[in-house]
């Protein structure tokens, strides 16, 4: 297989898209954003590479499906499921480990001796639990490895600490620590080993039909797709950080072209954009053909942004997941005067001390942002049918709503608004379609400096 790759540097997450020579979707992958940028780009990139493997091995089950039920194997999602299993736990391993050197470095004071065994209970405990977080169903908030060890931690950590003999805080502390070293340290996953790991655990959990069969069909399907040849063409960044990213000059692309050519090329009939990502907010205006014909952007302020919707959240003590549902509950929108971030919190507090419900204030705090959001489309050019909104706020209830009340009140209610359960790939998504481009015109592949080239991955 032949793709062109695609990867978005935000201020929140990366993202890494990969096509295919005919311009298909083969992979995707996402990570937060780091400190070590070159980590984050290449642990997406990883990801998508993975995604893609994983398209390959479910077309083999499909073939194996036709000639024999027994040779399928399990559904590739239950190995895809059982990858991911494997991968956390390889990183709770090295988070054990963290744990441990920093343990034996660091005196902890007086709670020393109490600290090392508590935190071995608390990341057996993570350990013990670790199979439920992929189990069939099971439903995740987040599949970064950060999020799910930090809950599990936090989680266990109360108990052990409520038992008595060392503060929540040291042994919290102690996570903080331990994670910082394990994110943004740079991982090679052997993609093969990995799979053929996950194939022999899905295959041991199998009841129906002869177990040994059912192992050797599914490691033989493993092997094979883990030696299937991807070659990578070409590649093209952008995003929020573009300017940091190990790339070629000539490999990057403005993140204003890159979300306009992927909402385009997710809905052909879009004409007017809205992205409201992490720490800026894009209004985008193109035609037929997916080309920018004029946008705006917000300026250095991050009121109006995903960042301002965090620092809500977490003056509320809330995830950020929360605000959405919550605020569709208001019996009314409470009118926020403050734009500016810091001073919102402030007169949020002052709000909720008045004895106002949150939800209410809650309700007008997006309000205030999408009357920002609709400010920056009017300057772009206004709202053209169809209307796509993309970004990761794009997945907040409360913040399609408004844009839907505001764009109705403003435009007519003729407008198609177009919201994509994916938009947070839209820009990766537009820099593969410009990679895909460059491939396709016999431009030579500009390889990020991580880049090497490569055969049948890793």
């Amino acid at each position: 297989m032949k793709c062109a790759v695609g990867i978005d540097l935000g201020s929140t997450t990366t993202k890494a898209v990969l096509l295919d020579e005919d311009g298909r979707i083969v992979g995707r992958g996402i990570t937060n954003s780091r400190s070590n940028y070159e980590v984050a780009c290449a642990v997406a990139r990883e990801e998508a590479l993975s995604a893609a493997r994983f398209e390959l091995l479910r077309q083999a089950v499909e073939v194996a499906a036709g000639r024999d039920a027994h040779a399928a194997g399990a559904p590739a999602t239950a190995l895809q499921d059982a990858y991911r299993l494997e991968l956390y736990l390889a990183e709770l391993a090295e988070l054990t480990a963290e744990i441990g050197t920093l343990l034996e470095s660091r005196p902890m004071e007086a709670h020393r001796a109490a600290l090392t065994p508590a935190a071995a209970e608390v990341l057996a405990e993570m350990a013990e639990g670790a199979a439920l977080l992929f189990a069939p169903g099971a439903e995740r908030k987040s599949d970064f490895f950060r999020d799910l060890a930090a809950a599990a931690f936090m989680h266990a950590a109360e108990r052990v600490a409520g038992a008595g003999g060392v503060p929540f805080d040291r042994l919290a502390g102690l996570f903080d620590r331990a994670i910082l070293n394990v994110e943004t340290r740079l991982k090679s996953t052997d993609f093969g080993a990995t799979l053929r790991r996950a194939a022999a655990r899905v295959a041991a959990a199998r009841g129906d039909g002869p177990g040994e069969a059912a192992r050797l069909a599914l490691l033989e399907l493993a092997d094979r797709v883990a030696a299937l040849p991807i070659a990578e063409i070409a590649f093209v960044g952008t995003g929020y950080g573009r300017q940091t990213l190990p790339f070629p000059k000539e490999a990057i692309r403005s993140e204003i072209l890159c979300h306009g050519r992927g909402a385009h090329r997710a809905y052909p009939g879009t004409r007017s954009v809205l992205d409201i990502g992490g720490q800026d907010t894009k209004a985008i205006q193109v035609d037929e053909r997916g080309v920018v014909t004029g946008f705006q952007m917000n300026d250095r302020c991050a009121a109006g942004c995903g960042r301002y919707l965090g620092y809500i959240a977490d003056e509320l003590n809330l995830g950020l997941h929360e605000l959405g549902p919550l605020a569709l509950q208001a019996r009314r929108a409470v009118k926020v005067n403050s734009t500016c971030t810091v001073f919102a919190g402030a007169e949020l507090r002052e709000r909720l001390a008045l004895g106002q419900r949150r939800e209410d204030i809650l309700a007008g705090l997006h309000r205030s942002i999408m009357l920002r959001a609709m400010s920056l489309l009017a300057r772009s050019g206004g709202v053209a049918n169809q209307f796509t909104f993309t970004g990761g706020v794009c997945k907040n209830a409360m913040a399609t709503r408004v844009l839907g009340e505001l764009v109705g009140e403003h435009y007519g209610a003729g407008i198609t608004i177009n919201t994509d359960p994916d938009s947070i790939y839209m820009g990766a998504l537009g820099a593969a379609l410009f990679a895909l481009d460059d491939a396709r015109a016999g431009r030579p592949a500009l390889l990020p400096a991580f880049a090497a080239p490569r055969g049948a991955a890793a």
